[in-house]
């Protein structure tokens, strides 16, 4: 386990490079304070079980010289019983040290895996649009877990290596100082290719970890639904495999490099040790046929040497050791101290029970920048497109009474979506106020208004899981009854009955065993269960075929019954009902008014009617029907 200690150490011979931030040692110390009394007790046990490494080679030169070589069997018999029990301790002391490191290391990535996780789902949706999922989760497992080696491994090594090596030198200085500086000579000879094969590791090794992270990228995303439906549908499963071989190629001959490597490096400590024990034996042996050291002496000697080496090659390369786990923490920290932009106020107001009221009040707003909501080591490409993006709204006024309709339409790039994502507080506003039930959602607990404010995307997203779980993500608490009732509503308990497992059905990899209009039914069965006082529907019939657009429209008339509703229309003939039509053109509302004032008006409502009912009534094609304009 030592050997292997030591080559973990110089395989990460890169960090000696690295240069930490002020002050993240004291702050990693902050996180040992809940486990101190566990951490002292492991320090405790490592010290011990390294001075038990001496004892036992100090008692062999006991048990030849005044043992075996005085016939004093009963000298004999009790030495070795006292052998055989310090070998019974340091077996108990080597359980227990590996539970309190466990318990240590597993509680540490406890605490920095929940503080992460919970730090992450604060962070505004421009966050994740930026952010690799891969390197994101790596921070969550591979950093964590790095830290963590900080108060397991690396202390454990640090301690143990320094107290079993100044044991060892006094004991064996105290046996014989000529031959333990003999020894200690030796140690050049491999302390120094050590380090080389230490640098040629580390090369080695970084170029293992990136091999293996684009070979899992390539996994990644090949094996989700979406990956291998483009596959299969370009006909490229050949080219796909010819590609993964050469990489998984790369991948093998970087593993058999480090193989040979870590080799040599343990043949080279082998070999040093057999020179080390060659010369106590054949110097020692000199001397104990001359009288001048005892048999047990020269046997104890060779004992003690044997284990000198592991330590004093170990110790070489602490400090690598100890940047590398510091550095692991500073990854996490990296992502901790990225301020969320969207926090809970001090002092949040509650909303009022049912409809609510919405007012935008001259909004304004533009996408914050990159090096606000991201980080670059998180991005697949860090460079350019860190700026902060151009205002998106401008002084946009919006008024929806209590379970009144507001439909949001205009071409491509409008701002609709923008203004939802407002309403729902994902980004905060520039200038102006939202306000929902008469309250700036800026005073309200981000928990409460997501509570009051449901939203049906246009891409219903559905986790890998059971229907039933799907839906009491919405509220947990949900009986069968209210589960039943609201797929009724949504207009897809028919389909949830004829399944063998109904609602304990698994819905797949993003609801990909589910059709687009099933999908967008349960999600509307999902915000009927949430039971909101705000619907934002975003496009929520987009690319669905006509007879699933009339189940989801169904069932959107039952979602909006008695609810105050911000729509998004993407075909103008479903919000001719609304009470208000805002549209929307370069973020800035250039109409507003009922369907027959609007087309009364003329002006862009007016066109964008005129053309898609043109082009539906065209004989060409049916596509036509759905133009992308809106």
């Amino acid at each position: 386990m030592s050997n292997f200690m030591m080559m973990r150490a110089m395989s990460q011979d890169s960090m000696k490079g690295q240069r930490l931030k002020p002050g993240t040692a004291r702050r990693v110390l902050s996180y040992a304070a809940p486990h101190r009394s566990r951490i002292v007790l492991f320090l405790l046990v490592v010290v011990v079980g390294s001075a038990l490494v001496v004892a036992t080679p100090l008692i062999l030169q006991r048990i030849v010289d005044d043992g075996i070589l005085k016939q004093d069997r009963g000298l004999v018999v009790v030495l070795a019983l006292l052998v055989a029990g310090l070998s019974v301790i340091a077996a108990a002391l080597g359980v227990l040290q590996r539970r309190t490191s466990a318990v240590i290391g597993e509680g540490l990535i406890y605490d920095l895996r929940n503080q992460v996780f919970a730090h992450v789902l604060n962070q505004p949706i421009a966050f994740f649009t930026r952010t690799q999922t891969g390197a994101l989760v790596s921070r969550l497992n591979s950093d964590v877990i790095g830290a963590q080696q900080a108060f397991t491994s690396t202390l454990s090594g640090v301690v143990s290596n320094a107290v079993s090596l100044v044991l060892l030198l006094a004991a064996m200085t105290s046996l014989s100082w000529p031959l333990t500086l003999a020894c200690l000579a030796l140690g050049p000879l491999f302390l120094i290719p050590a380090q080389l094969v230490g640098r040629r590791l580390a090369g080695l090794t970084r170029d293992s970890m990136n091999l293996n992270a684009d070979l899992g990228t390539r996994m990644t995303e090949r094996f989700n639904v979406a990956g291998a439906l483009l596959v299969k549908l370009f006909g490229t499963p050949d080219r796909e495999q010819r590609e993964y071989a050469e990489r998984a190629a790369a991948v093998r001959d970087v593993g058999v490099d480090i193989a040979m490597n870590r080799s040599i490096f343990l043949t080279g400590l082998t070999l040093i040790a057999a020179l080390g024990t060659a010369l106590v034996y054949g110097v020692g042996g000199v001397w104990a046929a001359s009288g001048a050291m005892s048999v047990g002496t020269l046997l104890a000697l060779a004992a003690l040497m044997a284990q000198l080496y592991a330590p004093l090659t170990a110790l070489s390369t602490v400090r690598v050791d100890v940047m590398t786990a510091l550095v692991s923490f500073e990854r996490v920290f990296e992502v901790l101290d990225l301020p969320p932009l969207v926090r809970d106020p001090i002092n949040p107001r509650p909303l009022p029970d049912g409809p609510l009221s919405l007012q935008l009040d001259g909004v304004s707003f533009g996408y914050p920048p990159a090096d606000e909501v991201s980080l670059a080591s998180l991005e697949s490409a860090a460079t350019g497109d860190r700026g902060g993006g151009q205002t998106v709204l401008h002084a946009v006024d919006i008024n929806a009474a209590p379970g009144r309709l507001v439909a949001l339409v205009g071409p491509s790039g409008a701002g609709k979506t923008t203004v939802t994502s407002l309403v729902a507080r994902l980004y905060d506003v520039t200038s102006g106020a939202v306000r929902v039930g008469g309250v700036d959602v800026r005073d309200v607990a981000l928990a409460d208004l997501h509570q009051a404010v449901g939203v049906v995307t246009q891409e219903a997203h559905l986790f890998h899981d059971t229907i039933r779980a799907n839906l009491s993500y919405a509220r947990p608490e949900a009986t069968q009854a209210q589960m039943e009732e609201a797929l009724r509503a949504a207009q897809v308990w028919p389909l949830i009955e004829s399944l063998p497992e109904g609602l304990d059905t698994v819905v797949g990899d993003r609801g990909h065993r589910l059709s687009g209009g099933e999908k967008q039914r349960l999600a509307i069965a999902r915000l009927l269960l949430k039971a909101p006082g705000l619907l934002i529907l975003d496009e929520a019939t987009a690319h669905l075929d006509s007879e699933s657009e009339v189940a989801v429209q169904r069932a959107l008339d039952a979602a909006l019954a008695g609810r105050t509703a911000l729509v998004i229309a993407h075909r103008l003939a479903t919000v001719r009902d609304a009470d208000v039509i805002v549209v929307l053109e370069r973020g800035r509302v250039v109409q507003s008014g009922r369907h027959e004032e609007l087309l009364a008006t003329g002006g862009l409502y007016a066109d964008l009617y005129r053309t898609q009912f043109r082009d539906a009534a065209a004989p060409t094609p049916a596509l036509a029907a759905e133009p992308t304009q809106t």
